[in-house]
């Protein structure tokens, strides 16, 4: 059996891992990535408040060494998913089972005057810049602001805020500053009211001033002010944005998507066309944008295609639980989990912040990398 997986984020590895570790040399795996290697998320925020260098939280897929599994480094041209096949730069691959998981792609330039006079800090390169403009900051009006929905990772602008001030605070700058986080939501995290109301108590405790409702329409640079879709306008010194997320270019030109994302069922993550399967940001099987769920995700892939191979019927079905770690500064973190059903409310628990939760977000991220990469590693 000839399978192929494009994208190798959470749901890519997570798949591919697993695939290895039952069926070996029995299945042929090709994993496709046009990344040089693997960051976690939340390592972005790291590189960009300084607690680490971009080299200590790259994971190069070429440590990727597994039974079945070979990695290709490539650029995909084209998807054909009734034939399961893909064009890329360095060839054409095709295979029984097809699995994509390209996550979301995101436009900075959709946002009049963001690429021009703001920051985005959701791309690696992005956010890894951030580190030196937040280093030249010397003080002033700070805007953290989300410019569309859905996005993913959706603690990291509230995060982001929180650790704004606390790196400003550490320089002495805290004084000359305000900081405003903008978001077009009515609460942080919507799915979690407790972490919602958490979050917005710790943005009164420090003097956050926290903006929802609020849909970013433009930045006019030269004015230096944030336009607000509801005509108003906000000034800045420095704006920190989520920009517009959207499915990669070469998936919404294979016909896989409607309404801008891969439907898929939500049990299963089949898509409508027979033997492709999508998984995590591309899809819009009603879970948040974020690596865990993609995670989960994919182990329900892995276990249909496991079925297939033995000739079995498939016995998992996907049940829309993830995980998500808020970091509120200061080494403590918060925990939400969160189970996403079809037609039901998202029900789930919620933990406050504390040390214990932040070293069990770092064993979190060391687990995945020593399952994945077969090395250890350990997150700030």
């Amino acid at each position: 059996m000839k399978v192929l997986v494009l994208g190798a984020g959470f749901g890519g590895l997570e798949l591919t891992t697993t695939l290895s570790e039952e069926l070996g040399d029995a299945v042929e795996i090709v994993l496709i990535d046009r990344a040089e290697g693997f960051v976690f998320g939340y390592s972005k925020l790291d590189v960009m408040f300084g607690r680490t260098d971009a080299a200590a939280v790259i994971h190069p897929y070429a440590d990727v060494v597994k039974p079945g599994v070979r990695f290709v480094q490539s650029t995909i041209l084209s998807i054909d998913p009734m034939a399961r096949r893909v064009e890329t730069d360095v060839g054409p691959f095709d295979a029984d089972l097809m699995v994509v998981a390209l996550g979301a792609d995101l436009d900075p330039a959709a946002t009049p005057g963001l690429t021009e006079g703001g920051h985005e800090f959701y791309t690696v390169a992005g956010a890894f810049a951030v580190r030196d403009v937040l280093a030249d900051f010397k003080g002033g009006q700070v805007i953290v602001g989300v410019t569309s929905t859905p996005f993913k990772c959706p603690p990291a602008p509230s995060e982001t805020a929180l650790l704004v001030h606390d790196y400003l605070t550490d320089r002495g700058r805290r004084d000359e500053s305000e900081i405003s986080l903008v978001m077009p939501l009515p609460v942080p995290i919507p799915p979690s009211p407790a972490a919602s109301q958490a979050l917005v108590a710790a943005f009164e405790a420090r003097g956050i001033a926290w903006c929802p409702n609020q849909l970013i329409r433009a930045l006019d640079p030269g004015r230096g002010v944030v336009q607000l879709a509801d005509g108003s306008e906000m000034p800045y010194d420095l704006f920190l944005g989520v920009p517009v997320h959207k499915a990669p270019a070469v998936v919404e030109a294979s016909g896989m998507c409607v309404d801008g994302w891969i439907p898929v069922n939500p049990r299963t993550l089949e898509t409508t066309f027979p033997g492709v399967y999508a998984v995590g940001d591309v899809t819009s099987v009603g879970t948040p944008k974020a690596g865990v769920f993609a995670e989960g995700q994919a182990s329900v892939v892995a276990a249909a295609i496991i079925a297939r191979h033995n000739e079995r019927s498939p016995a998992v079905e996907y049940g829309g639980n993830g995980q998500c770690y808020l970091e509120f500064g200061r080494e403590r973190v918060a925990r939400v989990d969160v189970t996403f059903l079809p037609g039901q409310p998202p029900t789930g628990t919620f933990d406050g912040p504390s040390k214990i939760l932040a070293d069990e977000k770092s064993e979190f991220g060391t687990t995945r990398i020593r399952r994945w990469f077969g090395r250890d590693w350990k997150a700030v």
